[in-house]
């Protein structure tokens, strides 16, 4: 159990990194593409606009923190 523990750390730290907030939209992305891939409808098309709009409320965030530092 000893060495379990600090590598279920690293996979965290990996997967979640500084932006839990992320994580969680790259999965609710993924579960929806899951989803409609068990449907007639294209599930491609949820990723991109997924990854564009995490990543604007990430630089979004991330600009806003710097701000309120200076």
């Amino acid at each position: 159990m000893t060495h379990l523990q600090p590598f279920l750390a690293g996979v965290w730290e990996f997967l979640v990194g500084d932006d839990w907030r992320t994580a969680l939209g790259v999965v609710l992305a993924l579960a929806l593409s899951a989803v409609l891939a068990t449907t007639t409808i294209a599930a491609w098309w949820i990723m991109p606009p997924a990854v564009i709009g995490l990543l604007a409320l990430s630089i979004h965030r991330a600009t806003r923190e710097a701000s309120r530092h200076d």
